[in-house]
């Protein structure tokens, strides 16, 4: 049978996942479960058609559904060039149907990347790239152990922007806690301005049980975020992103609180950002029921929810119920609501 990872983008969901390599070279990051306590491993090539004819053969006739693939795992561009030029062929010819082929990559191997190899891979049918930037600021990159400095970032990033392979950089509000909150924003919004990608997705921290970060929080060394405090990082964020024709997308994980703020940075940054203040300006009670819902049934929904005052009193008494129950309770509620919606360990153990 063929070979399949544990993971991709949610733009991915309709996609043929085509796994490449196992796993994440790095694996020491302290926000992501995904790959924790498993090995990385790269698939020789003929391992991989091999699946791609496997795939064809198990789907049949449902093989003409499908207009995209995604190359897994989480860096399918450490491969050599002409490594991933002949696997993103045998899915074309596999699969005729495919029009865009997509992949996660590290901003290490980004940037290591000539242009001619990204010339290459563009030829042959790579048409775009997901990273995970999490953040502009050396300082909360070495927080959470990415493993990259903000330079790999620019620089991985421009030659992905320059070569016509559209880019997609994910960016994590939340993850630095309060104290470098601003610095945060301000740092991944410089960045993001010199990249110019052509998406920023944005992917809400929340902290994992097992993950570092977590002890950090219980010792006092992170100062954890609330909603509030997440909403008011992503405004001064967009305040500070130039109106570049890249999409902000909110509205493509449920971890964003406010999954409408979704437009053009050149069109709608405005519009995104009134958005924002119609939250802020709601009473104090209003915006922890919206929370409440939010995080209990994640989806995009209205501000307006929250007028409705038969709702707002039923839930009254639960967040006063949460804050008497421990000191923040309504806040530690919400983050382990939150948790629930993360990826889990393929192992038991973090490490």
């Amino acid at each position: 049978m063929f070979e399949q990872g544990v993971i991709r983008p949610p733009s991915e969901a309709s996609s043929l996942l085509v796994r490449v390599t196992r796993n994440c070279p790095w694996n020491r990051c302290h926000i992501c479960p995904a790959y924790k306590g498993k090995k990385f491993s790269r698939r020789p090539v003929e391992a991989v058609k091999k699946d791609i004819d496997m795939m064809a053969e198990a789907y049949g006739p449902r093989s003409n559904a499908f207009t995209s693939a995604f190359l897994q795992d989480a860096d399918t561009l450490i491969l050599p060039a002409d490594e991933l030029v002949e696997i993103i062929h045998h899915i074309k010819t596999t699969f005729p149907n495919i029009e865009r082929i997509t992949t996660y990559a590290r901003a290490k191997s980004m940037k290591k990347k000539r242009p001619q190899d990204y010339r290459r891979l563009r030829e042959a049918g790579l048409t775009r790239i997901h990273t995970g930037m999490e953040s502009g600021s050396a300082r909360v990159l070495k927080l959470i152990q990415k493993g990259i400095t903000p330079d790999d970032i620019l620089a991985g990033g421009i030659r992905v922007a320059e070569s016509g392979i559209s880019l997609s950089e994910y960016i994590m509000p939340g993850v630095g806690g309060k104290g470098l909150s601003r610095e945060h924003a301000l740092e991944t919004a410089r960045i993001l301005n010199q990249i110019r990608p052509d998406f920023i997705r944005v992917r809400t921290f929340a902290v994992h049980p097992l993950s570092p970060l977590q002890k950090m929080a219980e010792e006092g060394s992170l100062e954890l975020m609330n909603d509030e405090e997440v909403v008011r990082e992503i405004r001064l964020l967009l305040e500070n992103l130039d109106e570049i024709p890249s999409h902000f997308r909110c509205g493509d994980f449920s971890l964003n609180l406010l999954m409408q703020v979704d437009g053009r940075l050149d069109t709608d940054k405005r519009t995104m950002i009134h958005e924002i203040d119609r939250y802020l300006a709601l009473a104090q009670e209003e915006k922890q029921v919206y929370s409440l819902i939010q995080r209990s049934y994640p989806g995009m929904r209205s501000l307006e929810v929250v007028k409705d005052d038969g709702l707002v009193g039923q839930l009254a008494g639960k967040i006063k119920g949460l804050e008497a129950r421990e000191a923040d309770g309504f806040n530690k509620h919400i983050r382990r609501l939150m948790t629930f919606q993360l990826p889990q360990p393929q192992t038991d153990a973090w490490g």
